[in-house]
């Protein structure tokens, strides 16, 4: 059915189109419309003439003369950028839901913005009636490519990088005079705060999902704040974007992309490929479903969705034309809108075949290496799924590098005290330096944190035992049981200054040992400033003071601030002895030769008597150039709940405390060393100490 247009009073004349490219193209006589939709037995492609309009504007048809294999075209003339449209879809392979897929408007799952928010409606997408007056819509847009001539990327080398997480909304919602109001919780107010992130030694930002998510996934009464719920996997998140014109947002984005490139910072974005909002066979029908949810969804014999995500669906993300949506999705954002990189929320689930088999070399990571134009991002995965699948060091991935989530266990655990722990933060320690036979352009990092959006902040890790999750309205049921916290002695806040300096001590401790340890560092928004969620552990849905940055400095911990910006500038001044591309090997023998880098050797409060008892608080470490005993860095860690004294090793220029985490930091500017000529230092309980000798301590003059 071809009507005539409203607006020229004539029909839109129709071309077969073609496959290539996916999505909506602008062409020289209109626009280019292309699906995967393998099968399909008919389809239609709706055109609106306004994002909230309840009624189709035109209807197209089509037919054999519009398919090319598995892929749906036409061209439709006299239409142009901004034109809204949808797509119902019939599938023949879907004979038990086919009526209800056949009454629903899908979004193209290319659709590089979405309009429609005003009427949308989850629930109509759920059912066998039609969702035609409340469903979203893709808007044609332009595809030009980021200017990188003007902005280039930073591409700091892995060796180099420094990532803060941080969520969008969160992280400008209560800035003070410096961000306007209608610019508080979008990406353009990010702009305003790149000073901040640079001033603080951060060389990559890693945004919280920013593709367009369905906020109404949650339970009543709530919202998906977070954002891991797509919708889309190519249109910005409608709420980040200051304008209601869809056909801004894209532009938005690069504008915040091109300045932080200006600054020299880096900008990664978390995506969820694992899973979509559409949910299992109860859930709406929104896009991938409508296009053939056989194709792009694993399910068993008997009809039902297979799920690792914990979202009720898991995507087939090996399957041929699903590498190719997630591939394209990769450009355009990375191409297109200049980001620098991605980190794949629960990105083992990727690497799962058919029947959810674990693949040694899944072709989705494959391909991703083997692309030149994305070859020169940086990429980083959760190494777990929800089906309990976790590959850490064998991530199945020549390029793709992990969170490091057993360094963040095992240095919560040594600070916390518990028993068994001194063997295990060694490992982490030096488990963390690249091969020094690997070119690092090619080598996979391990991202080191203490925390991450999920979970505590670093106050509430040493200020609660339990999580306290009752706001999120699940009656405490929600959020992970296995904290590695402590409270210290007192639930919850205290105003004994005593347990206070405690604190802040342990926070100092944690915050140290990611610092300056080898391996690729991620702190966590706030947590330079002491942030609370007063215990929630998992604030997905607030979007309320719990999730939001704090900038009052009334309410921040400025001395934590300079503590953590003191650790950055001494990681970035001496990168020979911090930087994960400088090995610590461990000596066998004393005829054994270094060809670069340090020797390590372990020690406990006695030189060369490290303890790995189970009862052991305390460990220490030295670094040489040869396998002698002459010592340029010294690190001490006494999680002990006394003092200790621990003996230091020979060093020929005499040694600098650079580092006590027990005294108050005074200067953001300026590394002050304290000579040290004793043998011996006295580490206060639950602390840590970093000595250089002063020919490296001579570099913050």
């Amino acid at each position: 059915m071809l009507p005539a247009s409203p607006e020229s009073g004539s029909l839109n004349k129709a071309y077969p189109g073609t496959p290539w490219p996916l999505g909506s193209s602008i062409t020289d006589r209109g626009v280019n419309f292309s699906i995967a939709a393998p099968d399909a037995s008919h389809i239609e492609l709706v055109l609106f003439a306004d994002p909230n309009h309840t009624k189709p504007q035109n209807v197209f048809e089509l037919n054999a003369s519009n398919r090319s294999g598995d892929y749906w075209h036409i061209e439709i003339e006299g239409i142009k950028e901004g034109c809204c449209y949808c797509y119902r879809i019939s599938n023949a392979g879907e004979e038990q839901r086919n009526h209800c897929y056949s009454e629903k408007l899908l979004i193209d799952p290319c659709a590089r913005a979405i309009s429609g928010w005003d009427v949308f409606q989850r629930k109509a997408a759920t059912g066998n009636s039609s969702n035609e007056g409340s469903c979203l819509k893709g808007v044609v847009c332009e595809r030009d490519k980021f200017d990188f001539k003007s902005h280039p990327r930073p591409k700091h080398p892995w060796s180099k990088t420094v990532i803060y997480e941080l969520h969008v909304s969160s992280f400008t919602h209560c800035s003070l005079e410096d961000i306007q109001r209608n610019e508080k919780g979008k990406i353009k107010g990010l702009i305003r705060k790149i000073p901040y992130l640079k001033e603080l030694g951060i060389t990559t930002i890693e945004l919280m999902p920013i593709h367009a998510f369905d906020q109404t996934d949650s339970p009543a009464g709530n919202c998906n704040y977070w954002g891991y719920s797509p919708i889309s996997w190519f249109a910005p998140h409608q709420e980040y974007i200051t304008s209601k014109d869809p056909l801004k947002g894209r532009q938005e984005i690069r504008n915040f992309v091109a300045a932080c490139h200006d600054e020299g910072i880096e900008v990664i974005v978390d995506v969820v490929y694992n899973h979509t909002t559409e949910g299992n066979e109860e859930g709406p029908i929104i896009s991938w479903k409508g296009c053939g949810e056989s194709l792009y969804y694993y399910k068993n014999k008997d009809n039902q969705f297979l799920d690792v995500s914990g979202c009720g669906n898991s995507i087939a993300a090996n399957r041929p034309l699903v590498r190719k949506l997630i591939l394209e999705s990769m450009r355009c954002w990375a191409c297109e809108l200049g980001v620098d990189g991605f980190r794949f929320d629960l990105g083992i689930a990727l690497s799962r075949g058919e029947k959810l088999e674990p693949l040694d070399n899944p072709p989705l990571f494959e391909e991703i290496e083997a692309d030149p134009e994305l070859s020169d991002l940086k990429l980083v995965s959760e190494p777990w799924d929800c089906g309990g699948l976790y590959k850490l060091k064998d991530f199945p991935s020549k390029k793709i590098g992990a969170w490091n989530g057993q360094f963040r266990d095992n240095v919560r655990r040594f600070w916390k005290g518990d028993q068994n722990t001194t063997w295990n933060i060694k490992e982490s320690i030096n488990s963390n330096n690249f091969d020094p036979k690997d070119d690092e352009k090619s080598h996979k990092p391990l991202i080191n944190f203490i925390t991450s959006h999920d979970g505590f902040t670093l106050n509430d890790l040493v200020t609660f035992n339990s999580k306290h999750n009752l706001a999120n309205g699940e009656n405490n049921r929600d959020g992970d049981n296995h904290n590695n916290s402590w409270n210290h002695g007192i639930e919850g806040p205290s105003t004994d200054k005593n347990l206070q300096a405690l604190r802040k001590r342990q926070q100092k401790n944690l915050l140290a040992t990611l610092l300056l340890n080898p391996g690729v560092p991620m702190i966590l928004m706030g947590d330079e400033v002491s942030r609370s969620q007063g215990g929630n552990n998992n604030s997905w849905c607030q979007n309320s003071p719990l999730s939001w940055m704090i900038w009052s400095k009334d309410k921040c911990d400025l001395e934590l601030r300079l503590f953590v910006t003191k650790m950055l500038k001494i990681r970035k001044t001496i990168p020979e002895i911090f930087s994960p591309s400088t090995p610590h090997t461990e000596i066998e023998s004393n005829t054994q030769k270094l060809s670069h880098g340090f020797s390590i050797q372990w020690h406990g409060v006695n030189l060369q008597k490290p303890d790995w008892s189970d009862w052991s608080h305390t460990i220490s470490y030295s670094l040489h150039k040869e396998s002698d005993d002459i010592a340029h860095m010294w690190m001490g860690l006494n999680a002990y709940n006394q003092n200790m004294k621990f003996e230091l090793p020979k060093t020929n220029s005499g040694w600098e405390i650079i580092v006590n985490t027990a005294k108050r930091t005074k200067s953001k500017t300026k590394v002050e060393p304290m000579n040290w000529d004793e043998t011996f230092i006295e580490l206060k309980n639950r602390s840590l100490v970093l000595a250089l000798s002063k020919e490296y301590s001579s570099k913050f003059d």
